[in-house]
């Protein structure tokens, strides 16, 4: 597996990561830490030593499940890079009645990075990324949280999820620590990141809200991370009635995959890789098999063209 030392910091980290979102979501008495132990294995030995964690993932149990697979093996911890995230409140929580919501408090931060560090039975995160943007944010109060959580050791780096350049400029400008990552929803199917780039003073084009954002994560040494690189499966294994769109794409990855003799899952996140930003796929699948198919992207090389067909395979009409 390639791996590259990320901009700020000094993790060498594997170009494919894999997201343990799922891990905690079988309720079978130690199913969790079973299934947790088995996708972890594979990962490993697939040449992956990054792992993408939330607080909110099953509500804890993935946390908690890697957490147990951890203890089971000294050693571990210190052979991976563990990020999570912070920010997320459920509805219903902590009373009745409490809205879903953001939270970007110093207190709830705190709290939060305490709570995974207890059920990743760890001493400290590599990264920690404010999970999505709270409109109540105070930059400020952010600032001296980060500060804290630094000087104390409990993490490293920090980051941001689903964040425009706005919202992390505002956040940069009150921080010490550089931002190291920007988490986002990225794919051959939810690719409006790339597209709006080529929409650029087109006729009806409809990219504005994020625009620029690739370039600017390049621009400030932000490692981009896709969540969804495959679009849920879509591209491997398209539901017979999805879009004419999905069905395009996913015979394209499927023609290319054939001619290069690889699988389908190494030519959909070989697309996101062959990407100059360095965008990171974060696989989130918890069948090793799957998981498995996922690894030869790292050594796959789609040519310009290539890359370029599977773009057109997902537009109405061709280039402009």
């Amino acid at each position: 597996m390639k791996t590259y030392r990320m901009t700020n910091t000094d993790l060498e980290v594997s170009v494919l990561a894999y997201g343990c979102m799922h891990l905690g979501r079988d309720w079978a008495p130690g199913g969790d830490r079973a299934k947790a132990t088995r996708l972890i294995a594979a990962a490993r030995e697939g040449g992956i030593n990054f792992f993408d964690h939330a607080d909110i993932y099953a509500r804890g149990r993935s946390e908690s499940a890697f957490g147990e697979v951890l203890a089971q093996s000294p050693g571990l911890r210190d052979q991976m890079v563990l990020q999570s995230k912070v920010g997320i409140r459920f509805k219903d929580d902590p009373q009745p009645g409490a809205p879903g919501r953001y939270d970007f408090s110093a207190e709830h931060i705190h709290r939060t990075v305490e709570d995974s560090l207890r059920r990743l039975q760890t001493d400290r995160l590599d990264i920690l990324l404010l999970h999505r943007p709270d409109p109540l944010v105070e930059p400020e109060e952010v600032a001296r949280a980060v500060d804290a959580l630094h000087r104390s050791g409990k993490v490293r780096y920090f980051g941001v999820s689903n964040h425009s350049p706005a919202q992390i400029r505002l956040l940069q400008k009150y921080l010490r620590q550089p931002l190291v990552a920007n988490q986002l929803e990225l794919n051959l199917l939810r690719n409006e990141l790339i597209e709006h780039g080529v929409m650029v003073n087109q006729l009806g084009s409809q990219f504005t809200a994020a625009e620029g954002l690739l370039d600017f994560c390049r621009r400030h040494d932000l490692r981009v991370q896709a969540w969804a690189p495959v679009a849920n499966g879509q591209l491997i294994d398209p539901a017979p009635a999805a879009p004419a769109r999905v069905h395009a794409a996913a015979a394209q990855v499927a023609k290319l995959a054939a001619a290069h003799g690889t699988t389908k899952e190494a030519i959909a996140l070989g697309w996101l890789l062959r990407h100059p930003a360095g965008i990171q796929p974060i696989i989130g699948t918890t069948n090793v098999d799957r998981l498995k198919a996922s690894i030869p992207a790292a050594d796959v090389t789609l040519s310009r063209e290539e890359w370029y067909s599977l773009l057109e395979s997902t537009r109405a009409a061709g280039m402009p």
